[in-house]
């Protein structure tokens, strides 16, 4: 890993190139399929990369190469400003075990905890990605609930399990935590 960063319109290409090869090598962990994804246009992937406080998509760079991106979203709601969302977490397959997830995770966490007001940190994982689920879970997040039938793969249904973070809480590390799904 030589870099971590917030991502700007101008690394729009390297993200596109980057989120493409994700979804291809793991379609199983994304509701966007890389058909769907590569037909958007630059300019639109771009438009999402702008410099905003509330909306940062993270991005680790190995060798020149975007190899992981992970993006936070503060909620907008007047009721769920308190609120922080992880979307479009993704590692390329040849920079896995590197600790590449763990870096952009920890970066989007310690970004949420400085937003004034956010008090908790979501995401959604699904059932089938067993190691994302132990990172996260070694971070300190929690499943709370589980959605049956999320995903449709192939004719397979697939669910997935909400995490949520208490930024309120000490931070917590469980290296050794069980990666296997829960089941309720």
């Amino acid at each position: 890993m030589t870099e971590l960063r917030p991502l700007t319109p101008a690394d729009a290409e390297d993200f596109r190139v980057a989120r493409l090869q994700m979804l291809r090598e793991a379609p199983a962990a994304f509701l966007t399929t890389a058909e769907e994804f590569a037909e958007r246009p630059l300019d639109a992937i771009a438009e999402r990369l702008r410099p905003d406080p509330e909306n940062v998509t993270f991005g680790v760079w190995d060798g020149g190469e975007l190899v992981g991106i992970c993006t936070l979203v503060r909620e907008q709601g007047p009721r769920s400003r308190h609120r922080a969302d992880i979307f479009g977490m993704g590692v390329l397959d040849r920079a896995q075990g590197r600790g590449v997830g763990r870096a952009l995770l920890t970066a989007a966490i310690a970004y949420a905890r400085e937003l004034p007001g956010v008090r908790s940190l979501h995401l959604d994982v699904m059932e089938t990605q067993a190691a994302a689920l132990g990172l996260y879970r070694s971070l300190g997040f929690e499943v709370w609930g589980t959605e049956p039938n999320a995903m449709c793969i192939d004719g397979e249904l697939v669910r997935s399990h909400a995490m949520w973070l208490d930024l309120g809480a000490e931070p917590m590390l469980k290296h050794d935590a069980d990666p296997s799904p829960q089941t309720d």
